[in-house]
């Protein structure tokens, strides 16, 4: 359970009117109790259906238009064979209630799958008045996250997708089992499952796709029809009176109202399902400009909720569009720019960098599981003709230059799998007809400044001799909470050669390890400098935060031999008695020299410590020579060298203070090479650091560099 302080913190960071709206809301929630019996009663058809006395009135072209048939082998895309026995090997997995839960991989779930137990915590949680449950609170549901995640229910789509390649029907009577399951355990208004509208809107999305992949087997009979729509109409009910708002009208609002959206469009003969689908438009409409910044950035300042969210409206889109009822070009025209900002953040190397929180969340499994950047930008290329989106057809083994001088590519190289489930053929097609401009095949520098990125880069997409750093001079978070924010203003990460060098460490936890989830969001696990031993902002909760870095770009250049930015933050502004600390830093990529250089300026007045911290990817090795440090990956090395004054040690998978790690996922984590280098200063102090990049291939025996 929250402590008190933790809710007098959270009291101070609303408004007046959001503090009233949660009067309300509770005040809401209590009278419902009584009538919570009543509501759990299955309605009958007659109240939920339309004046037309529809009863399973849905709309299939809803979700896509080119489904492929029950069991059919679509010749025209080469890849399929091989993603269908992925797939079918999946299934099989899921059809024994073997499920992957974020670190429980390939987990046993148990002949019957409870959907009111916590797994990883191996516990059961509570089935009360869902209202009442602080999903917060550990001791009394376990990580809400591993008790929500098998109810999304991304694991219906898995079977049902595999269905309709194959034409078991096995998978699809699965599929109707498993929901049928899930209502007999999970009666509306009780538990984990009723409690957040959020996870509401994303099990309505999947039970779409699902019910629509399975419908040709014919398992939904007259008897099951009352029980599913009833069901339906009580989640699409229960997330339009509860709209997240205020504070919490983050990624959570934009899942919620593309979840009623969808579900309203596809189940188009329940009661009510025009006001909500029009209510729901509105809500998309209003928070893709208001929660996305006018270059396509996520406010949340959390690269993992840019992909979460782009999923949503992605998905949203779509089906608008297939009903003849598209979204405005405004709406595609900023899903466009959010598309360019995913498309930069990866083009640089293998993995896109980390900054801000993530845990895992996607919205619907049409592929491996989580789709990767990569297949969601093929989805985008296909959608909007561009060819710089077409990342996996960029290789040097399959670009090149056409006598047009436009390079040319395999034209199905790259489609995903996601793609393939979305746009079927045509856009397969579209697909193959986007060409890939010359100038498309090499990346350079970029600057994102509404949302407070700037890419150094240069090298050729696909080919090891890239080189992208970013830098971060954005804001701390979106809102007054600024929930998924980390305190990490003018933090870099470097990749080179393809591969991760520095690194943003990641997340790994949310509710269960309140120290893990305090260092992963703290200013020491960035690539920056810690002054006094403090965090640039101030950390009130887990998903709070009081006092603010404020950042601001200072210069941004690019030229033939490189590029420059550079910023400034007054995070330690109160550690000075005139409140004047303030940290500079100038960041400099020459392309002609292969050097990265680090300007860093630290002025105010009293004597301060400063830390600087350099965060390796787990596939680095570390050769120290005084203060030079050589850094294997791959076959190649960098060198770092730090000034002389600095007194450096090394950190890897320490755990008291915590410090040498990097989290790829929810639940995961792995030790690597910290190095922290500090000195003492008074009122101004300068350091310079230097990366050198080699681009010969290193073929000296790896086993030298030692750690």
């Amino acid at each position: 359970m929250q402590s008190y302080e933790w809710y007098m913190r959270r009291l101070r960071a609303m408004s007046p009117g959001e503090v009233l709206w949660r009067v309300r809301n509770r005040a809401r929630q209590v009278l419902d109790r009584p009538l919570a019996p009543l509501r759990r009663r299955p309605p009958a058809l007659w109240k939920i259906a339309t004046a037309e006395g529809a009863v399973w009135t849905v709309r299939p072209e809803a979700i896509g238009r080119e489904l492929p048939g029950v069991g059919g082998t679509p010749d025209w895309l080469p890849q399929f064979a091989d993603w269908k026995a992925a797939l079918l090997d999946r299934a099989e997995r899921i059809a024994r209630n073997r499920l992957t839960l974020f670190d429980l991989e390939d987990h046993d779930l148990g002949p019957e799958i409870d959907w009111n137990y916590e797994y990883k915590a191996r516990r059961k949680t509570p089935l009360k008045y869902a209202a009442d449950i602080d999903y917060r609170d550990y001791a009394e549901v376990g990580d809400c996250k591993f008790a929500w995640e098998p109810s999304r229910h991304y694991h219906l789509v898995t079977l049902a997708r595999a269905y309709r390649v194959s034409g078991e029907r096995a998978f699809a009577q699965a599929v109707v089992e498993q929901m049928e399951s899930w209502m007999d355990a999970c009666p509306y208004g009780l538990g984990m499952q009723w409690r957040s509208p959020l996870e509401l809107g994303i099990r309505m999305i999947n039970w779409v796709w699902a019910l629509e992949l399975i419908r040709p087997a014919g398992l939904i009979s007259p008897v099951k029809e009352p029980r599913i729509l009833g069901c339906v109409y009580r989640h699409l009910w229960e997330i339009s009176r509860n709209y997240s708002r205020y504070s919490s009208a983050n990624n959570h609002l934009i899942g919620e109202a593309a979840g009623v959206f969808i579900a309203a469009s596809y189940f188009a003969g329940l009661k009510h399902a025009p006001a909500w689908r029009r209510e729901a438009r509105a809500i998309l409409l209003r928070e893709i400009a208001r929660q996305t910044y006018e270059d396509g950035g996520t406010r949340e300042q959390a690269l993992g909720y840019h992909l979460f969210v782009l999923e949503f409206l992605l998905l949203a889109g779509l089906v608008a569009r297939n009903r003849a009822e598209d979204f405005p070009a405004e709406y595609w025209a900023r899903l466009e720019r959010m598309f360019e900002f995913l498309c930069g953040m990866v083009e640089g190397g293998e993995d896109a960098p980390m900054f801000g929180d993530a845990d895992d969340g996607y919205v619907l499994d049409l592929g491996g599981g989580r789709p990767s950047p990569r297949e969601l930008l093929a989805v985008g290329a296909a959608l909007f003709g561009r060819g710089d989106f077409k990342l996996e057809s960029q290789g040097p083994a399959v670009a090149r230059s056409g006598a047009d001088g436009e390079a040319e590519a395999n034209a199905g190289a790259g489609f995903s799998e996601q793609a393939f489930w979305l746009l079927g053929k045509s856009g397969y097609e579209r697909y193959g007809r986007v060409r890939i401009q010359a100038d498309q095949t090499r990346i350079a520098s970029r600057s994102f400044p509404a949302s407070g990125y700037y890419l150094l880069q240069f090298g050729r997409r696909g080919s090891a001799d890239r080189v992208s750093v970013l830098f971060d001079c954005g804001e701390l978070g979106f809102g007054p909470i600024a929930a998924h924010g980390h305190a990490d203003a003018l933090s870099f990460t470097l990749r080179a050669f393809g591969r991760d060098i520095f690194v943003d460490p990641g997340t790994y936890d949310y509710f269960t390890y309140g120290p893990w989830r305090e260092y992963f969001r703290s200013t020491r696990a960035h690539n920056t400098v810690v002054v006094d031993d403090r965090d640039q902002s101030e950390m009130l909760g887990p998903f709070l935060w009081g006092r603010r870095a404020n950042a601001r770009c200072t210069r941004w250049e690019v030229n033939d031999s490189g590029a420059t930015v550079a910023g400034e933050h007054d995070g330690y502004a109160s550690s000075a008695p005139d409140g004047g600390i303030i940290h500079r830093r100038n960041v400099s990529l020459s392309r002609t020299e292969g050097i990265l250089t680090i300007h860093d300026e630290l002025s105010g007045s009293g004597a301060h410590s400063a830390t600087w911290y350099f965060h390796l990817a787990e596939g680095c090795s570390v050769r120290r020579e005084g203060n030079r440090f050589l850094i294997g990956v791959a076959g190649r090395t960098l060198t770092l060298e730090l000034d002389p004054e600095l007194v450096v040690t090394m950190a890897e998978g320490a755990e008291a203070p915590i410090a040498g790690w990097v989290s790829r996922g929810y639940h995961r984590k792995t030790p690597c090479v910290t190095l922290i280098a500090r000195r003492e200063w008074e009122h101004r102090l300068v350091i310079l650091t230097r990366v050198q990049m080699q681009f010969e291939l290193d073929t000296s025996d790896s086993s030298e560099y030692r750690q």
